[in-house]
């Protein structure tokens, strides 16, 4: 079975997305997209750099130094496609008991 998606694992899929659509993008448009501050940002970037699942790659047409792509490595695509299949489950299981909820409180209603 799937082991339940974390608070970080969201955040990394989050991440891991917008690099995937947007390889070229910075810190700073990552962070404000994200929702979360530049230091969070810096710190998932690098975490994902650790495990091997982002490489950054200097633009080699760029004379400025801080222009660089975030490019999902193999290993990790295969963990966006691992996390996107656990956030999928868990998003389906909290419709599933919202959908159960309204039907409860829908009953209420008509009985009152």
């Amino acid at each position: 079975m799937y082991k339940n998606l974390s608070l970080h694992d969201e955040t990394h899929l989050k991440v891991l997305r917008l690099l995937e659509s947007t390889p070229n993008i910075n810190q700073r448009k990552l962070a404000e997209s994200l929702g979360v501050s530049l230091g969070k940002t810096n710190f998932c970037l690098n975490a994902l750099l650790d495990k091997g699942l982002v490489k950054m790659e200097n633009f080699r047409t760029s004379n400025r130094k801080l222009n660089y792509a975030y490019l999902l490595t193999p290993r990790g695509i295969t963990e966006k496609a691992a996390l996107t299949q656990r956030f999928l489950k868990r998003k389906i299981q909290e419709y599933e008991m919202l959908e159960a909820e309204i039907e409860l409180l829908k009953r209420e209603v008509a009985e009152n």
